[in-house]
């Protein structure tokens, strides 16, 4: 396939600054681990399956949270209705991009919706801390803690900017298969390979101007370990690499011991792992764009 300018030679060859000591403290620094516990894991820490209470107000909550933000993102919506084991329901995918003129995208995703079990199970609730509200979280406090530099980087002009995905119903309803699962990631890449990019394009989709996409799942049990995930990954994420497009699956391994049980709650999160893994992927989001920091702090300080 002809790229375009979207030739995998900006991609593969794209370098990555180095932040100085003093940048790598300025940008720790704005991040605040019990601001996103408040303002973002709270609200989303509660039953969240497809079509239900719960997931109206984690959607209205990464989209007001996202819409306050002075860099300015562009917050559209991916709605749809699916066949499920359940009958047919709806679903909605969260798409929140920085600058949408940007020739290249670097992607963050994570899935907002939490593995649905049927009223029997003794009146318990399904909370999934670790499966996904942690990572969404992480992902609304780097925008948060980031704002002015995203906003500087988006007045820039760049050519390659930030994008948010917050995939709706990623859990199998009823049991895992090609058909029962990830509904919301099928439907945003079908949608995306057969969107042009630029909007002039022929030849280019929305999938060609995506230069990384990291996938954060199951984070927020303690000392997380992070391997290559490709030999094992979703039929999505293999057609999706096939394609083209470079994946970096941060999912913790083993999983965390409390994966899809009710034990996954906000008690059983490590807020140390959780903290230090914040740090860490704003630090790499920043240097990937290559934007430094506007206000250093001075060494020794």
């Amino acid at each position: 396939m002809n790229k375009g300018f979207y030739s995998f030679s900006l991609q593969l060859k794209h370098e990555a600054t180095t932040l100085s000591s003093s940048e790598l403290s300025s940008v720790v620094s704005r991040t605040d681990l019990d601001r996103m516990w408040q303002k973002d894991l709270k609200p989303m820490l509660v039953v969240r399956y497809p079509g239900s209470t719960g997931s109206q107000h984690v959607q209205q909550h990464i989209k007001s949270t996202l819409g306050s933000m002075k860099a300015g993102w562009e917050v559209t919506e991916d709605a749809f209705y699916a066949h499920t084991p359940y009958g047919h329901l709806p679903f909605t995918n969260i798409i929140a991009t920085l600058n949408p003129e940007a020739k290249r995208q670097l992607v963050l995703a994570c899935h907002f919706d939490s593995k649905y079990y049927p009223p029997q199970w003794d009146g318990r609730e399904f909370l999934g801390a670790t499966d996904s509200a942690v990572p969404c979280s992480m992902i609304l406090e780097l925008a948060r803690a980031q704002d002015d530099e995203l906003k500087t980087l988006k007045d820039s002009g760049s050519d390659v900017s930030l994008q948010l995905l917050f995939f709706d119903g990623e859990e199998a309803l009823y049991q895992w298969t090609s058909e029962d699962s990830l509904y919301g990631s099928r439907h945003l890449a079908h949608k995306m390979a057969t969107t042009a990019h630029p909007p002039e394009a022929t030849n280019t989709s929305q999938l060609d101007g995506i230069d990384l996409f990291v996938l954060l799942d199951l984070i927020g049990g303690p000392n997380p370990r992070f391997g290559n995930q490709f030999s094992s990954t979703t039929r999505w994420l293999s057609r999706l690499q096939n394609i083209g497009v470079r994946i970096l699956h941060l999912i913790s391994t083993p999983f965390p011991a409390v994966w899809h049980t009710f034990d996954d709650n906000e008690e059983n999160l490590d807020r140390t792992s959780i903290s230090n893994l914040n740090k860490i992927l704003q630090v790499f989001v920043l240097e990937y764009l290559n934007k430094r920091s506007q206000n250093p702090i001075a060494e020794g300080s």
